[in-house]
């Protein structure tokens, strides 16, 4: 029987998270998805038919955020097709759905295994991050706002999953407001 390393079976969910990460893009890319999957095409099914549209909204956003497919996308999709109020609201209730999902599917894949890392840069960082979790997360929320990589992150730097997501819910209005303005400033310019 093949022994595994002691190194490598201490990094095993952090490798599984991995090989997780890799088969969920080559589904993603076998479905055919990513060629559909578009800043127009998220528009016209929130435009076509708005319950449906929603739903796959909100599906599309929690697969997106476990495929690094950055969160603006969405942002920006929602208040082109229906405006900065309720492309907004769409968008953050998403976003909160998704940074959960996101949380959970990792934390189950790989653990805690960021704490796995210990030196003295993530010492210091899981310092902060233990003392006063959700307001961490409020603040990183302001900078990242829903980063894919903030969310992978998080899940396995072992922080609790209520303080995370208070910290997600508090964090993310400033930040997605201000996009909102953004894209239907630019939507305005842009779009006539």
């Amino acid at each position: 029987m093949l022994a595994v390393p002691p190194t490598l079976w201490r990094f095993r969910r952090l490798i599984l998270l991995l090989a997780f990460a890799v088969v969920l893009v080559l589904l993603y890319r076998a479905s055919g998805l990513h060629e559909e999957f578009s800043l127009d095409y998220l528009r016209n099914e929130l435009t076509d038919n708005r319950l449906r549209g929603l739903l796959l909204f909100v599906g599309l956003f929690a697969l997106g955020n476990l495929l690094h497919i950055p969160g603006l996308l969405f942002l920006a999709a929602a208040v082109l097709a229906m405006g900065k109020l309720w492309g907004g609201l769409i968008t953050y209730c998403a976003a909160v759905f998704s940074c959960g999902f996101t949380f959970l599917i990792v934390r189950a894949v790989g653990g805690n295994g960021l704490r796995l890392l210990n030196n003295k840069l993530t010492r210091a960082v899981f310092s902060h991050l233990d003392q006063r979790p959700a307001s961490s997360v409020f603040l990183l929320r302001h900078a990242f706002i829903t980063s894919p990589t903030l969310n992978y992150s998080l899940a396995l730097s072992g922080i609790g999953f209520w303080p995370y997501m208070l910290g997600t819910l508090l964090g993310l209005p400033i930040p997605l407001l201000l996009c909102c303005l953004l894209f239907d400033r630019l939507g305005n310019v842009l779009l006539g």
